[in-house]
């Protein structure tokens, strides 16, 4: 006679095996690179005047740039 062991739930971690997840990640890193890039791009537009109005230099666009993505 055989068993039959019903026992054990169906858990479903992750549709389709973490591919949803993969996407959103990338999409993220995505949108934080443009968000950086944008920012760049924004301050060096700005001349050395208007950049020490803000409290900035302009060898200090590439840190401020990254920071603002956090």
């Amino acid at each position: 006679m055989a068993v039959i062991d019903h026992t054990r739930s169906a858990v479903v971690t992750q549709p389709f095996g973490g591919f949803a997840e993969t996407i959103r990640s990338t999409v993220a890193r995505v949108q934080a690179w443009n968000d950086t890039r944008v920012t760049r791009k924004s301050l060096s537009a700005l001349s050395d005047h208007e950049l020490a109005d803000i409290g900035i230099d302009r060898s200090d666009i590439d840190v401020v740039a990254r920071k603002m993505k956090r």
